[in-house]
Parts: C-alpha cells; sequence; structure tokens
C-alpha cells in the first residue's frame, strides 16, 4: 500500500508504522472483515509484532475511520453500510474537487511530469495483481491533488479514498464493472490536467467516481446493512 503522510504517522521503519501499514491493508482489501472483533494476542502472532505497536496501530486507524472501539473494551474493523458508502463518496467528490482545483491553480511542469509519470506506471501495472495495481491507483489520483497546498485537506483525500476503495475489495470483481473502459476514464482525467482545464479536469473525475459509485450502489443492494 501507499506511504502514509509522515506528519500524521508514526515514524516510518517503526514497529507501529509497520503495524498500521499492515492492519490497514488487510482492512482496506477485505482480508480482516466488516465488523470483525480485532484481539492483540491474535493480530500480534499473525504479524509477528509486538502487542504495544498493534494496540497502538489501531488507535490510529480509529481515526481513519477503518477501526471502531469497542466500549473502550477492544477494537474491531469499521462496519459498513449504503448509507457509509453513500456518504464516503459525496465527501469525496466535494474534497476532491476543491484539492483538484488547488493543485491546478499551483499547476508546475515538475507536478505535471509526476502526473503523468504515476499514470503511466497505473497503466503499466493493469494487467498485475489487483493489490499492485490499487496502489497504483491511489498513487495516480493523489498525485492529480497532490500540487495543493493543504497537508489536511491531502490527509482528507486519502483517508477518503481508503474508504471508498474497502467497498470495491468488499465487492468483488463483477464483469459489468470491468465492461467500462475505466483506462479511457484515467486518460480523459490526464488530457485535462495538461491542458490545464480546471473545469474539464473537475467534471472528468467527479464522473469517474459518480460511475463508479452508481455501480457499486447497485451492486450493494441489499446485501448490506442500512
Amino acid at each position: 500500500m501507499n506511504q502514509i503522510d509522515a506528519s500524521f504517522a508514526p515514524g516510518e521503519g517503526s514497529a507501529t508504522h509497520q503495524a498500521y501499514l499492515n492492519l490497514r491493508n488487510m482492512i482496506v482489501t477485505g482480508v480482516l472483515k466488516p465488523g470483525e472483533k480485532l484481539k492483540i494476542d491474535g493480530l500480534r502472532q499473525r504479524l509477528d509484532i509486538g502487542a504495544s505497536p498493534i494496540r497502538e496501530a489501531l488507535s490510529l486507524l480509529t481515526s481513519d475511520n477503518l477501526v471502531e472501539r469497542i466500549d473502550q473494551r477492544g477494537f474491531r474493523t469499521a462496519e459498513v453500510s449504503s448509507h457509509n458508502f453513500r456518504e464516503i463518496l459525496a465527501l469525496r467528490c466535494t474534497l476532491e474537487d476543491m484539492a483538484l482545483r488547488e493543485s491546478l491553480a499551483n499547476a508546475t511542469q515538475d507536478w505535471e511530469e509526476q502526473v503523468v509519470l504515476a499514470h503511466h506506471r497505473m497503466q503499466r501495472a493493469k494487467d498485475e495483481r489487483q493489490e499492485t495495481f490499487e496502489a497504483l491507483h491511489k498513487d495516480f489520483h493523489m498525485a492529480l491533488l497532490s500540487n495543493a497546498n493543504s497537508p489536511i485537506l491531502l490527509k482528507f483525500c486519502s483517508q477518503l479514498y481508503d474508504l471508498n476503495i474497502r467497498y470495491r475489495f468488499l465487492a468483488g470483481s463483477a464483469l459489468e464493472y470491468r465492461s467500462r473502459d475505466v483506462t479511457d476514464e484515467h486518460a480523459g482525467i490526464l488530457d485535462a490536467i495538461v491542458a490545464r482545464d480546471a473545469d474539464l479536469a473537475s467534471t472528468r473525475l467527479i464522473s469517474h467516481y459518480r460511475l463508479t459509485g452508481d455501480f457499486l450502489d447497485g451492486l450493494m443492494g441489499d446485501n448490506w446493512s442500512a
């Protein structure tokens, strides 16, 4: 998975940092199921990391809304619901629109090259295993926003990305989603960025999210709690 913002995370290489990354990945990809109780001893054996770093990592993950405390006695993975999914999607569209427009207002050649490179790496990995592609997929989307001089806004965008992508992993693959030309959607967003057209870039980005949102909302149907 992607690196987390150093200003909001434990030191890279620390046991807490490694526990945080491992647990976040397991929750986002659905290895740890929604509502699953997270027992410190079991996670300690599973990850081969001490109990204290795991406890600290779980506390950090509550701030990311991926973990919930259970009456101060323990932890469980956050529940999922259609309402929660729609709220995440609405917030993501609103906040990323703000970040994208600020990023474009501050546009530089170096930033544009970083976005182009992130897009190239994502495209090159599209036939690799899903987790590999998704890490680079996030890199591309965060690169679009990275020129915004708003670290708190970018932190929220990163968290919302993880919350949103969790639903995609939980929903699994489906032919209807694969039939969409997501590659063309990404290319269209990139073209608008290179053209420095903020309105077009925002329109294409939000459309990209809402198309995926409509698909997942329909797929979840009655299989998710209200």
